[in-house]
């Protein structure tokens, strides 16, 4: 298939591209670089030895869309481009709307203007809100979410659905990702935040590797195993690979264990919570590395935890992890002690 990724030079992106070039696929790659790096092209070529096509360009214009849309008939897209951070998000929810939703929108018109049908969608667990209890299956119910970041993914769902009701030719697949760490094997590619991390398991490494002093824990009044936040972490290449596989929703023919529909949801986790603590504990053991830390202040819009029942992404497209939280923290901490700045030079 001829794929265009949207967001692809970032974490989750990249490492879907690798998998998708292994797997046979062509990719053409659209990212404003304004949190990655155009280094990853290179990394990728060094992993796959074939280098994606790119186009820089933001989903927020209208023009860049279509300049992408004009250089080859696209099969599919995968959505990745948004922004992601939580705590942002509550501080300025109007660019999380601005840039996720309202670009969403404009890659859709996108797409029909240009006759592309199939998208993946990189959708959070967030859209649950604060579950009643876990492990959280996919019919359950969407709740208010916690933070505007959750509330620009459940409003995408939306649209996304509704479109799939308007146009029988359309086909969505709504990934609910839980928190994805860790990073490829060859240490060539992983997670590069722009300054002070938002994601737990970068701030570890950072502090690990010496460029942040100790590790904040946002809580550790919560009704959990050890008053810190649970939440189900899934290595970043069981994530990527879950992409791959949803890949069969466009292909029912040939796929009769899926659901015979145009809009398909899919939860995408370990099925297992950790907590903060436990987190630093299992990284601490596999790296033989001390992580000092202190408690801080809750952050707006945090639950106590929350972690997948992922059985139907297993019973239709054949998917589960194969990598535990030890893999994750191994393969982060490889990440970060080959490139200790990042993708910086």
């Amino acid at each position: 298939m001829k794929i265009l990724v949207t967001g692809g030079c970032g974490y989750i992106g990249s490492h879907t591209v690798v998998e998708l070039i292994d797997a046979g696929h062509k990719v053409c790659i659209l990212d404003n670089l304004s949190n990655s790096s155009s280094l990853v092209l290179d990394r990728i070529e060094k992993i796959t030895g074939t280098k994606p096509e790119f186009f820089k360009g933001d989903i927020k214009s209208k023009d860049d869309l279509n300049d992408v849309f004009n250089l080859a008939n696209f099969d599919c897209v995968i959505h990745f481009a948004g922004l992601k951070a939580v705590g942002e998000s509550v501080e300025k929810p109007l660019e999380y709307y601005e840039n996720n939703v309202c670009g969403t929108i404009n890659l859709l018109q996108a797409m029909r203007e240009h006759n592309c049908n199939n998208i993946i969608f990189s959708s959070s667990a967030t859209v649950y809100g604060s579950p009643k209890s876990n492990p959280i299956f996919e019919d359950f119910p969407k709740l208010k979410a916690t933070n505007p970041y959750g509330e620009t993914k459940s409003v995408i769902e939306d649209i996304l659905i509704d479109n799939a009701k308007a146009n029988a030719n359309f086909n969505a697949v709504l990934l609910r990702y839980f928190n994805p760490i860790g990073a490829h094997k060859s240490g060539l590619i992983g997670e590069d935040p722009k300054g002070i991390p938002n994601n737990l398991m970068p701030y570890i490494t950072q502090v690990a590797v010496g460029k942040l002093e100790r590790l904040g824990v946002f809580g550790n009044d919560y009704n959990t195993v050890d008053g810190t936040g649970v939440r189900d972490y899934i290595h970043v290449v069981d994530l990527s690979l879950g992409h791959l596989a949803s890949l069969k929703c466009f292909d029912l023919d040939n796929n009769p264990q899926i659901e015979k529909s145009n809009c398909h949801i899919y939860n995408l986790g370990t099925g297992k919570g950790t907590s903060v603590l436990e987190l630093v504990d299992a990284f601490e053991s596999a790296n033989d590395i001390e992580i000092p830390y202190e408690i801080c202040p809750r952050r707006a819009g945090d639950i106590d935890e929350c972690f997948a029942n992922c059985d139907k992404a297993f019973k239709e497209l054949g998917w589960k992890t194969k990598f535990n939280i030890v893999d994750m923290a191994n393969d982060s901490w490889n990440w970060q002690i080959n490139n200790p700045q990042g993708y910086q030079l």
